[in-house]
């Protein structure tokens, strides 16, 4: 994986074999799936469509001694409908946008109330930061009762929801617990 020519990463190669070996059984899906016993959605792949959230412009592997633009697709959320709530939508690190990842669980769930939006949000760095704004006033728009911005989000994003939605921001740290229910 190359970031840039000064920032490259050898990740480990992932194999089916390596996989079986493990005694791991993985389900691969690219769509939504639903998982245990109706409880929790899987996203799937989560199209890119907001004008602001396009993926890593930087990201690149190499495939046959050619380099190839990463789209990152295999990043996902979770989400869960609490009865008279919302929708809890938890993100992985939000590589196709958390705006995005709202939007494609309210139109793959049919269900528009927005209880708590949490996870990695991706805001972080050069290519990310000048989106915090948008971002921001996006997810406003969509109204969420908490927003929960955690880890990859970023310093500077951070700061910023808990200044622009302070009555909404969830400040989430190593070793909270939050319990999210009806």
């Amino acid at each position: 994986m190359k970031v840039s020519e000064e920032n490259k990463i050898n990740l480990p190669s992932l194999s089916r074999e390596k996989i079986d070996h493990a005694g791991v059984s993985v389900v691969e899906h690219k769509e939504p799936r639903i998982l245990l016993d109706d409880y929790l959605l899987f996203l799937g792949e989560i199209p890119k469509k907001t004008e602001f959230e396009r993926g890593f412009p930087r990201m690149h592997y190499d495939e046959d001694g050619k380099e190839k633009w990463d789209p990152i697709e295999d990043d996902t959320g979770i989400v869960a409908h609490v009865k008279g709530k919302g929708l809890v939508i938890l993100s992985g690190c939000a590589h196709s946008g958390i705006v995005n990842t709202v939007k494609y669980a309210q139109e793959v769930s049919g269900i528009d109330q927005l209880y708590v939006v949490m996870g990695g949000f991706h805001l972080t760095g050069a290519d990310f930061e000048p989106i915090i704004e948008p971002t921001t006033e996006a997810l406003k728009a969509l109204n969420p009762q908490y927003i929960v911005p955690t880890h990859c989000t970023g310093r500077k994003a951070i700061v910023h929801f808990e200044r622009e939605m302070p009555d909404k921001f969830l400040l989430n740290m190593s070793g909270t617990k939050m319990t999210f229910a009806a």
